[in-house]
């Protein structure tokens, strides 16, 4: 697992989050067009707040795409929350040599949005899920 540092960008990001949402940040990822907030298992729903009343204050205060994904010690269960917007079919980890591979399966229609352009959020996926789990390697199928 990776180490974890945040800058002070994002640990202002992560203050504004908590302040709106009530809800303690587990993590915080900033890509380019958007930012990913990781909150503990179970309080997903609370995060999004009524209606995404949460997300869209956030996104008009960043002026940024927000996602929050839900934390899991289970790593099938986190790598299936990390990709939860591409509506996920199935996750398989194995042991390729020394190196942990999951594939994860994704509807058909959203495979070309989970990899993104330039394999950008595929890119950021793997190091979240890396920062959290020894998973070294991800691929979208």
């Amino acid at each position: 697992m990776a180490e974890i540092r945040l800058d002070n960008q994002t640990l202002l990001h992560i203050n504004l989050f908590e302040k709106v949402t009530r809800i303690h940040v587990k993590d915080c990822v900033e890509a380019e067009d958007k930012i990913i907030f990781m909150v503990d298992n179970g309080w997903i729903s609370k995060a999004v707040g009524k209606n995404g009343e949460n997300v869209s204050k956030l996104r008009k205060a960043i002026g940024k795409t927000i996602q929050i994904i839900e934390y899991s010690q289970d790593p099938l269960q986190f790598v299936k929350s990390v990709f939860h917007p591409y509506e996920v079919e199935n996750v398989e980890i194995e042991n390729r040599g020394d190196v942990v591979h999951a594939t994860v399966k994704v509807n058909p229609t959203l495979k070309a949005k989970a990899i993104g352009r330039a394999g950008r959020n595929l890119k950021v996926a793997r190091d979240i899920i890396y920062r959290h789990h020894n998973i070294q390697s991800v691929s979208v199928a």
